[in-house]
């Protein structure tokens, strides 16, 4: 189920906050655990270090990601190779 739309996108309150002040330059890398909020136009050319759930990754925000999540960009699981069937 999506979110209504006269509530708008979610974004993170402080993430918000810390874009809108422009307190990070667009060099430095901002460390975020929301992988739920979505990508606004403002974030562009940010980078975030998004925790997966045992480290960061870094991301680049360009414009085709607006409107996404920031967490369809990481990959939360470690997939390992199936074995091989060598007789």
């Amino acid at each position: 189920m999506s979110r209504s739309v006269w509530k708008g996108p979610f974004v993170n309150a402080k993430l918000l906050s810390m874009i809108k002040k422009k307190e990070y330059a667009k060099k430095s890398v901002i460390k975020l655990w929301s992988k739920n909020s979505c990508i606004l136009p403002e974030f562009i050319g940010f980078v975030f270090n998004v925790y997966n759930g045992s480290k960061f990754i870094n991301i680049v925000i360009s414009e085709p990601m607006i409107g996404k999540k920031i967490g369809e960009f990481i990959e939360t699981r470690k997939f390992i190779k199936h074995a091989s069937n060598k007789k």
